[in-house]
C-alpha cells in the first residue's frame, strides 16, 4: 500500500537521540531502522501507511499515530515520550469492558468514571453492553461486555498502566487466566499502530475470535479494518464477525433501569413487555387531569399499590402537562408535585421493586427527582427544551428515554410535516439525539427511545409509526436500543373509534398496545394498568416467542 514519507521529521527526531544515522532505507512501506549504541536490542522499525478508514488526529506531519512498531522502544530510548511531550497530541483508542462478578453494570460504569477522572482519558462514546457466555473457562457466570472509544494523551504502555491501576483500585484479583473477574479493561486498538512487547499487543491478539468484542465494535466501527500489516488479516470487523460460528443461544444488549429490575434485553424474542404506569400529578393533563393532583396521601398510596398489583413495573410521574397547548408551570411547582410522590412510593413496601421514572424536560427537576429516589428520566424533548438535560443525565448516570418531538407542547402540531416519510425522518432525528446524548457523556446502554406517538404527528403518522415500528427499530445506528411506546387514550384513538371521552378509550388503546408489542415495543406507557396488563399478557403470548 502506498505510504507517506516520514523521513524528514523522524530524521530530525532521531538526530536528537543519536549523533549518527547509519542507515535509512525507503522501500514500499517506507521503513526506517536505527541501531542505537549502548542499547541491547534497541532497534525499532516503523511503517507509515494509509489506514482502512480515517483513524488519526489531524496533523500536517507524522505523529505517534503514524507508527507501527515492530518492537517497542526500550533501553532508555524515549522517542515515543518525546513525540507526546513535544506535540501534546491526542490519540484514539478502543478499550474492551468486561465483568462477571458483583454488580456487573455498576462495575463497568465505575471503571468508565475512573478513566475519565484520571484527566488523561476521555470517553467519546460507548457500545451497548452485551451479556455473553464465558469463553475458554466455561464454568463461570455470564459476562457483561462492551467497548468504549476514548481520546487519550497517554502512549500505549502508560495507558495500559492506567487501566491496570483502575482494575486494582476496583479490587480485581486474578485467580486464573481468563477466569472470573469483577472488571476487565483491555486495549483493543490504538490509532493505527501495531505494537508488541511482553506486556501489551496492539491490536489485541484474540479480538477476532471473540464475538463479545466484535459485536460491540461493530456497533461503533463496523466497516473499519485492522491496521495494514503483513501479520494481520484483512477485512472489516463486520466481515470477521460474520465468519464466527453461530451462537447456540442468541445474545442481546442490556439496558438497566433500576437495581430492583432485570435489565431490558431488546433482542430476546421471548422478553416480557414492561408496563409503565402513568401517574400525572397535574390538574390539567389531557385525560386524567386532577385525578392524582393534590389528593390525600393515603388515596394516592392505594392507587400506586393497585397499579403495582396489576403489573406495573415502572411508575412514570409527571408534574408538568405536555398535552397540546398546556401552560408551563414553574420549576418549583413541578418539583413540589414530583418529589413528595417519589418519597411516598419509596415508603410503600409493595412498591420496593418498582422503578420510578420522572416525566420532565427540565434538567433541575430530573436531578432533584433522581436524588430523591427516582431511577430514570423520561424527556419528551430528548434534551432539546433544556440544554443542560443531557449533561445532567450523564452526570447522574441514570437511564433516559429520548422521545421524538418537534417544537414544544404548545407549538408541536405546527411541525407535523415529513416530506421524506415519517419513519425515515423520526429515525434520523432520533439518531441525532442519540449522538447528542453520547457526546454529552450518556452511555449507550442507558438510552431508551420513544417514537413520540401524538407529538408533532398526524393521525396517519401515528398509524404508520405503529404499523412500521419494527422497521424503525432497525434504523441504522439505532439497533439494539429498547423502545417505549405511549398510545394510551390519545386523540387519534378517539377519532378512529368515535369515543370522545379520553378515559373511555380503553378498547382502542388495547388495539394500539397490541400493535406496538407486535412491532417490538419493550415498554408500553398506559393509564389503565389493570386492563392493559391483561392485553400485554395476551400479546406477549402471541408475539414474544
Amino acid at each position: 500500500m502506498a505510504g507517506r514519507s516520514c523521513a524528514p521529521n523522524l530524521t530530525a527526531l532521531v538526530l536528537k537521540i543519536s549523533s549518527a544515522l547509519p542507515k535509512i532505507s525507503i522501500g514500499g512501506t517506507r521503513s526506517i531502522r536505527r541501531h542505537f549504541n549502548g542499547a541491547k536490542s534497541s532497534s525499532f522499525s516503523c511503517t507509515v501507511s494509509n489506514p482502512c478508514e480515517h483513524f488519526r488526529p489531524a496533523s500536517a506531519s507524522p505523529s505517534f499515530s503514524d507508527l507501527k512498531l515492530d518492537k517497542p522502544l526500550n533501553a532508555g530510548v524515549h522517542c515515543t515520550r518525546s513525540l507526546h511531550q513535544g506535540a501534546k497530541m491526542k490519540h484514539r483508542a478502543f478499550i474492551a469492558l468486561g465483568s462477571n462478578l458483583s454488580d456487573r453494570v455498576k462495575m463497568i460504569e465505575k471503571a468508565c468514571q475512573d478513566m475519565e477522572a484520571s484527566g488523561s482519558i476521555r470517553i467519546l462514546r460507548t457500545s451497548s453492553l452485551w451479556e455473553t457466555q464465558a469463553m475458554y473457562v466455561l464454568n463461570q457466570d455470564k459476562f457483561v461486555n462492551g467497548v468504549c472509544e476514548v481520546e487519550t494523551s497517554l502512549p500505549p504502555i502508560e495507558l495500559l498502566n492506567k487501566l491496570q491501576s483502575i482494575e486494582n483500585q476496583l479490587g480485581r484479583v486474578k485467580v486464573i487466566d481468563k477466569g472470573p473477574r469483577n472488571i476487565d479493561l483491555d486495549i483493543l486498538l490504538y490509532d493505527q499502530i501495531v505494537f508488541s512487547d511482553e506486556r501489551l499487543q496492539i491490536p489485541h491478539t484474540l479480538m477476532l475470535e471473540r464475538g463479545f468484542v466484535l459485536r460491540p465494535l461493530c456497533e461503533m466501527i463496523p466497516e473499519r479494518c485492522l491496521p495494514t500489516h503483513i501479520s494481520l488479516p484483512a477485512g472489516t470487523f463486520r466481515y470477521h464477525l460474520s465468519k464466527l460460528p453461530p451462537l447456540e443461544t442468541p445474545i442481546s444488549p442490556l439496558t438497566p433501569i433500576s437495581p430492583s429490575l432485570p435489565p431490558i434485553s431488546a433482542y430476546h424474542s421471548a422478553r416480557d413487555t414492561r408496563i409503565m404506569s402513568i401517574i400525572n400529578l397535574t390538574p390539567d393533563s389531557f385525560s386524567d387531569g386532577g385525578k392524582h393532583y393534590n389528593i390525600d396521601e393515603n388515596i394516592l398510596s392505594n392507587i400506586i399499590k393497585s397499579h403495582v398489583a396489576a403489573g406495573a413495573t415502572i411508575l412514570d410521574l409527571g408534574g408538568q402537562s405536555t398535552r397540546p397547548g398546556a401552560i408551563q408551570v414553574s420549576e418549583s411547582e413541578e418539583l413540589s408535585r414530583v418529589c413528595p410522590t417519589i418519597k411516598l412510593i419509596r415508603s410503600i413496601p409493595e412498591a420496593r421493586n418498582t422503578a420510578i421514572s420522572v416525566d420532565t424536560y427540565r434538567a433541575s427537576v430530573a436531578e432533584a427527582a433522581i436524588q430523591a429516589g427516582a431511577n430514570m428520566v423520561n424527556d419528551v424533548s430528548a434534551g432539546l427544551m433544556d440544554t443542560d438535560m443531557l449533561s445532567t443525565v450523564a452526570h447522574l448516570g441514570c437511564t433516559v428515554c429520548l422521545m421524538h418531538m418537534r417544537g414544544t407542547p404548545e407549538t408541536m402540531n405546527r411541525h407535523a410535516s415529513y416530506p421524506d416519510g415519517v419513519v425515515e425522518t423520526v429515525g434520523r432525528e432520533l439518531l441525532e439525539r442519540v449522538q447528542a446524548a453520547e457526546a454529552a457523556g450518556i452511555r449507550r446502554w442507558r438510552i431508551i427511545l420513544d417514537p413520540g406517538i401524538g407529538f408533532a404527528k398526524t393521525q396517519e403518522h401515528n398509524l404508520e409509526l405503529l404499523r412500521r415500528l419494527s422497521e424503525l427499530r432497525r434504523y441504522p445506528g439505532l439497533h439494539g436500543l429498547p423502545w417505549l411506546v405511549g398510545t394510551s387514550r390519545k386523540a387519534f384513538v378517539g377519532r378512529i373509534t368515535g369515543v370522545k371521552e379520553a378515559k373511555e378509550r380503553t378498547w382502542g388503546t388495547a388495539a394500539a398496545v397490541t400493535a406496538a408489542i407486535q412491532g417490538g415495543a419493550d415498554i408500553i406507557r398506559v393509564h389503565d394498568v389493570e386492563e392493559m396488563g391483561q392485553v400485554v399478557k395476551m400479546a406477549d403470548a402471541v408475539w414474544r416467542v
